[in-house]
């Protein structure tokens, strides 16, 4: 078995080292190990809180209500966390020429905190705040979030979190930035998603039609695995990636 990994290990390396574009697209599993629990399955958020509260319908009637739990994830919990081996690993391919970008669906700032610079967020993040009034973004640090709900202090407006709400749509800019690399990329390394989420899980399918080789880092096996995965590294994200960097010798 360990024989069979470390075989999957290089061709994914090799793989990686004759690539023209790498693009790697990331889920809630990246961020499991940073503390980070997902928002659906086992221990999943939904679990102990109401979704509701991210309901962009909801959160305009009753912003005081969806803000005490927002606070309470986002800030106060998923603030403090911070980028596990499996970022830095992708910070360091960027940095070794090795990768191009990054699409993520998570809002967490982690891919920057290990050093990417060339992130694409797919649903938004939680780094800033949006004036509903004027639109206007706000850095949530420079934001009084002891007094809730949070107010533009220039525009009265409520400030809402800049990531996506049910309900709203994705960001455009992310949205495009992601086509464009599906149809670019000549190697997708997709990891910790099961490919659930529309429609961000569309993203690898659309690369995999253009050619692009699929390389799945998972604990177990996900929508893609049998559909369209060429090499299945599963594990850990921090524990696969950790030994693709040393393959690649970028650790």
């Amino acid at each position: 078995m360990k024989e069979d990994l470390n075989k999957k290990i290089r061709e994914a390396a090799s793989i990686i080292k004759d690539a023209r574009h790498v693009t790697a697209f990331t889920g809630a599993g990246i961020s499991v190990e940073s503390g980070i629990p997902p928002f659906r399955g086992e221990n999943g958020i939904w679990n102990k809180y109401d979704p509701m509260i991210l309901d962009i319908h909801f959160f305009m009637e009753h912003p005081t209500e969806s803000w005490k739990v927002i606070k309470e994830i986002f800030y106060d919990f998923f603030g403090k966390a911070e980028a596990n081996r499996a970022h830095i690993v992708l910070a360091e391919m960027e940095k070794s020429g090795f990768l191009r970008e990054v699409i993520t669906q998570n809002i967490d700032n982690l891919h920057q905190k290990a050093g990417n610079t060339v992130v694409h967020e797919f649903h938004g993040n939680s780094r800033n705040l949006i004036c509903t009034k004027s639109g206007e973004l706000l850095p949530a640090a420079h934001a009084d979030l002891d007094a809730l709900p949070p107010i533009h202090p220039a525009t009265g407006g409520l400030l809402k979190p800049d990531f996506i709400f049910f309900g709203e749509g994705i960001p455009r800019i992310a949205y495009d930035a992601s086509l464009k690399a599906a149809a670019e990329s000549d190697v997708f390394l997709v990891i910790g998603t099961t490919g659930e989420i529309m429609p961000a899980s569309q993203i690898p399918y659309l690369a995999k039609e253009n050619g692009a080789s699929i390389i799945e880092v998972n604990t177990k096996e996900s929508n893609y695995t049998s559909r369209i995965t060429d090499i299945f590294l599963q594990g850990k994200a921090t524990e696969m990636m950790d030994l693709l960097a040393r393959e690649m010798r970028i650790h």
